[in-house]
């Protein structure tokens, strides 16, 4: 007989205000069954990384991989927030330091066909008693964000059957690290009963206690370091006879002294790293108020209109977090008015769409003006008021303009806002009738702060 006990941490999006606790749980408990004779693996399922944090915006996510250094993980794969949230060249270079492998089976270079350098398809861990576990990893495709970045982001279908066909094989236990979701684990746990334990993230799902499908051993920890995830197997000759899973409550687990001060460190070295970074000096301030006389929002719709080449740019004052002071603008300035993980698109539509999607939005305005939204990149509080640059919208006539000019019907019209208009479903003309052309690598705010370096330089 022989027992395994895996952990798993997920979708941590650098909330560290966890980390000390997972760190001394998972330190802890893997000398404690080690010293029992168990095989202890250690595992990360992605989105351990989020640009909202200002120490993973100043270091590029460098300081979050030596968080993950410190527990030595058996493996890691990527999320979205790390596949998406950094330019092609960061993702890269985002694992130099690393001291654990990372596993990724369904991302390649669009230029090269090849899976990056930094990534193992599968990997293969032997235990004393010589039974073998092999662990595969699969992240979200997203083919709408990551080709414009320089990725292929490839199917569960195309991917997996092989990618069983090589590692089963080779090994007595098959693990999935899944960055796929709930619905798709399920979907993966029903077709592929070669997979014995699916450890599953990225929609937050939390399985308290596990569950199983047939003989697939299922495990979800949530979101944000709440919980930390542990799946325990028996093992009899290379068979699982027994399994389970459950997931730990961090709130649960005892708190130190020093742990808010190393919590509150992260925060302001994270602060102190991005003030550094001058980038205008600007001669007034930027207000998020629209009723101010210098609205930031303005100013923003201008660098979008600017980047994206376009007549009009669309926005909402939500983004807005902040105001920014006359005077020198610094990174950190930025960050905290605009933390969101959002790019830029380019949206093209004949007149009627454009004509369409502007009553769309008429119709919505009101609701949206309070309406609190999280996730799909967004880290405010409130959708907030839409703000139009070269369009205008007649509320007498119910007409819409074009550069003050009425809409012609078969003619094309190109502006340019943020993913985020996408993805939310208020605005459904944009999806379905629009020409959408994604602007990589930049965030919004970095958009922000090129205009502003470019008209506003520091001298």
């Amino acid at each position: 007989m022989e027992e395994i006990v895996i952990f798993h941490t997920n979708d941590i999006h650098s909330h560290l205000e966890n980390w000390p606790k997972i760190r001394r749980y998972l330190l802890g408990q893997k000398e404690k069954y080690k010293q029992l004779g168990k095989t202890v693996l250690t595992v990360d399922l992605g989105d351990f990384i989020d640009r909202w944090h200002p120490l993973t915006e100043a270091t590029d996510g460098h300081a979050n991989i030596e968080l993950l250094n410190q527990i030595n993980y058996d493996a890691v794969t990527i999320g979205n927030n790390e596949g998406v949230g950094n330019s092609k060249e960061q993702l890269n270079h985002l694992y130099d330091h690393r001291n654990f492998d990372v596993i990724l089976g369904n991302l390649f270079d669009i230029e090269t066909g090849q899976a990056p350098d930094w990534a193992s398809s599968y990997k293969i861990i032997e235990t004393k008693e010589k039974t073998k576990i092999g662990l595969v990893a699969l992240t979200a495709p997203f083919p709408l964000t990551y080709n414009p970045n320089g990725w292929d982001s490839r199917s569960t279908n195309e991917i997996l059957p092989q990618l069983i066909r090589e590692v089963q094989p080779k090994c007595d236990i098959l693990v999935l690290m899944s960055h796929l979701g709930i619905d798709e684990d399920i979907k993966i746990a029903n077709e592929f009963p070669e997979i014995n334990v699916l450890l599953g993230s990225h929609t937050h799902h939390l399985f308290k206690y596990g569950e199983k499908i047939n003989a697939t051993q299922l495990s979800a920890a949530g979101k944000f370091g709440y919980y930390i995830g542990e799946v325990h197997l028996t093992i009899d000759k290379g068979e699982i006879i027994h399994s389970e899973a459950k997931a730990i409550s961090t709130a649960e687990l005892p708190a130190l002294p020093a742990d808010q001060n190393e919590i509150n460190n992260y925060i302001s070295l994270g602060h102190q790293l991005l003030q550094a970074k001058k980038i205008a000096k600007i001669p007034q301030p930027l207000f998020v108020d629209l009723n101010d006389r210098e609205p930031l929002i303005v100013t923003t719709l201008k660098a979008l209109r600017e980047k994206g080449q376009t007549e009009a740019a669309i926005l909402n004052n939500g983004l807005f977090l902040s105001d920014i002071p006359n005077g020198l603008v610094d990174a950190d300035q930025l960050h905290q008015t605009l933390p969101h993980p959002m790019h830029l698109i380019r949206v093209t539509l004949p007149g009627s769409e454009l004509i369409r999607m502007l009553k769309e939005m008429e119709k919505n305005r009101h609701y949206l003006r309070k309406f609190p939204i999280t996730g799909m990149g967004f880290r405010g509080k409130v959708f907030g008021e839409l703000y139009y640059d070269g369009i205008a919208y007649d509320k007498k006539k119910k007409q819409v303009l074009w550069q003050d000019q009425p809409i012609n019907l078969t003619r094309n019209y190109t502006f340019t806002t943020v993913d985020h208009f996408m993805f939310i479903p208020f605005f459904p003309t944009i999806e379905l009738a629009g020409k959408v052309e994604f602007i990589f690598p930049e965030f919004i705010r970095t958009v922000l702060g090129n205009y502003l370096s470019e008209h506003y330089p520091i001298l």
